[in-house]
């Protein structure tokens, strides 16, 4: 599949992608993508995160491909199951595990735990070894549970513009790469 075949759904963590993120320059490069928009990015609350995620698939005339970091993969593996068959591939990047006890904020263990029942369409989810808001060992149990592939990114941080991964070329030939081995839902 080429990005210009499919709907690529950018679905940001808690406060946004700034414009120094990689989803950011992502979307701004992608002529096919546009950004869930979330209408409380500081509070955020998971059923009203899951809808829209849910209208924007709905809404989609091509394929989706979501594309989701941090919180934004915690919302989007719970609106999975109300997607329908319009969804050819998650990518998912540094899934935070929302079981810790000093998770900050503290409301954002709403969005936990995780559905472990696998997914129906092709997903890959990217992990630091670092990863201040999930272990490794975390993402590898998740990813194993949904059937997804897992990269190990290293010692990479939260994979963003603060672990300076603002243009992050790695992540964007591992994209290119996972998007060019899917095809569209039947």
């Amino acid at each position: 599949m080429k990005a210009s075949e499919a709907d690529i759904l950018i679905v940001p963590g808690h406060t946004n992608s700034g414009p120094d993120h990689w989803q950011s320059r992502w979307q701004s490069k992608l002529g096919s993508a546009r950004r869930v928009e979330q209408a409380e990015w500081e509070k955020p609350v998971r059923e009203d995160w899951v809808q829209r995620i849910v209208d924007e698939v709905a809404a989609a005339s091509k394929p989706v491909v979501l594309v989701a970091h941090s919180l934004g993969v915690a919302a989007a593996i719970h609106a999975a199951p109300h997607l329908g068959n319009k969804v050819a591939g998650a990518f998912l990047v540094a899934p935070p595990d929302l079981t810790k006890p000093d998770i900050e904020p503290a409301h954002l263990t709403s969005f936990g735990p995780y559905s472990r029942e696998p997914l129906v369409f092709p997903s890959l989810v990217v992990a630091s070894r670092n990863d201040p808001f999930g272990a490794y060992e975390h993402a590898d149990d998740i990813a194993a549970a949904w059937g997804a592939l897992l990269l190990d990114a290293g010692e990479a941080g939260h994979i963003n513009t603060a672990s300076g991964h603002g243009p992050w070329p790695e992540g964007t030939m591992v994209f290119a790469q996972f998007l060019s081995k899917l095809k569209p839902p039947a």
